[in-house]
């Protein structure tokens, strides 16, 4: 079962788009096959597309690659990310990837620091 979604007010009215250009330029989105399907104040979903070439022995999607795309927000995968503190500086999200069937595969937590000066791209 989802959790319920937390509405938040974006300081930046344009941060959906500014939150697909990012992903977009995330090369490793790309050569995975990650699409970010979703973005919300405060939420993401990213979708992963099962690949024979994106699994470990046994046939599953390895873990590193879900965990690529629960850090940026895993057959098929989904993987959701909900802002659960905001903040200034810090900011505590948390991460959930479900297969296919709707089972849960991954969870993490994680702490995001706003630098506000410094671009997101590579100098």
């Amino acid at each position: 079962m989802d959790a319920p979604r937390a509405k938040f007010q974006p300081v930046d009215p344009g941060f959906a788009a500014r939150v697909r250009a990012s992903f977009g330029r995330q090369k490793a989105m790309a050569l995975i096959g990650a699409e970010l399907t979703v973005v919300e104040p405060g939420y993401a979903e990213i979708a992963l597309p099962y690949r024979d070439d994106l699994t470990q022995q046994k046939g599953y999607v390895h873990g590193g690659v879900i965990g690529m795309i629960a850090d940026t927000a895993c057959g098929y995968a989904v993987a959701r990310g909900q802002v659960l503190r905001p903040g200034r500086t810090l900011t505590v999200a948390r991460g959930e990837v479900y297969a296919e069937d709707g089972k849960p595969v991954a969870t993490m937590l994680q702490t995001l620091m706003m630098l506000p000066d410094t671009p997101d791209t590579p100098e």
